[in-house]
């Protein structure tokens, strides 16, 4: 059964920082691509990032390009996302994702809630 679990969500001010972890289970982590998306309130789910697995091949969307990171631990089946100089629309309840960039992603977990506020 695959399993992701989000953690690392939280309340942060402007220009301050996260870092999201996601934990995998149920199924060959070190051979799948994975993302982050975001769904912001009222909004659909947005593409974030994007790591290959052998290949350590990164991708970001232009709005996180160079204050996000995505990186994997594939010994501890574990995907990070570092977040950055995090701004008020970075606000979104962020979710793990199996697979790369896509129009869907239905393999994701419960998702963890980012809020960027003073």
């Amino acid at each position: 059964q695959v399993q992701l679990v989000e953690s690392g969500g939280g309340l942060v001010q402007p220009g301050g920082s996260l870092r999201l972890s996601c934990a995998a289970s149920g199924f060959t982590f070190s051979s799948s691509a994975m993302s982050w998306v975001r769904q912001a309130p009222g909004k659909g789910l947005e593409w974030v990032s994007t790591i290959y697995s052998y290949v350590p091949n990164t991708y970001y969307a232009d709005s996180v390009e160079g204050r996000f990171t995505i990186s994997r631990d594939n010994a501890r089946n574990t995907l990070y996302l570092q977040m950055n100089s995090l701004k008020p629309e970075d606000t979104a309840l962020y979710y793990c994702a199996r697979g790369p960039r896509s129009t869907d992603y239905p393999i994701r977990g419960q998702g963890t809630q980012v809020t960027v506020s003073a």
